[in-house]
């Protein structure tokens, strides 16, 4: 990794810390402008669905109009009650099937401790808003 990239990651990493979702040094340059996400909506019925996207207000849209997850489609409207951010596709897919491994009881006490602000341990990993 060159000196300039690992400046790069560096710049991404804190600005994913500091909350800022729109990263990089170009908003034009499409390689930096947006952080994936790994989410989990409420569903009308109650149920949660899991999802990862690149554009999380974009996505919550399209669930929300029918034309996001089949799953989603007959459930709606739903609402948003956890997201994460990460700086490749690859980290939010692969944290969205972590989440998918869950228990209703582990989804619902995760995103119970992100809204306490607290952290959440579970056997063999580390979950962290």
């Amino acid at each position: 990794m060159t000196e300039r990239q690992m400046k790069d990651r560096r710049m991404k990493e804190e600005q994913v810390a500091a909350g800022n979702k729109r990263i990089g040094r170009s908003l034009e340059d499409k390689k930096y402008r947006t952080v994936c996400e790994t989410y989990i909506v409420k569903c009308a019925d109650g149920t949660l669905y899991t999802g990862w996207t690149n554009h999380l207000e974009r996505r919550l849209a399209a669930h929300n109009a029918g034309t996001g997850a089949k799953y989603t489609k007959s459930r709606r409207p739903v609402e948003l009650v956890y997201h994460e951010g990460y700086l490749t596709k690859h980290e939010a897919m692969s944290r969205e099937a972590q989440i998918k491994r869950m228990t209703r009881k582990e989804k619902l006490e995760l995103i119970r401790c992100a809204e306490e602000g607290s952290r959440l341990e579970f056997s063999g990993y580390t979950l962290k808003d």
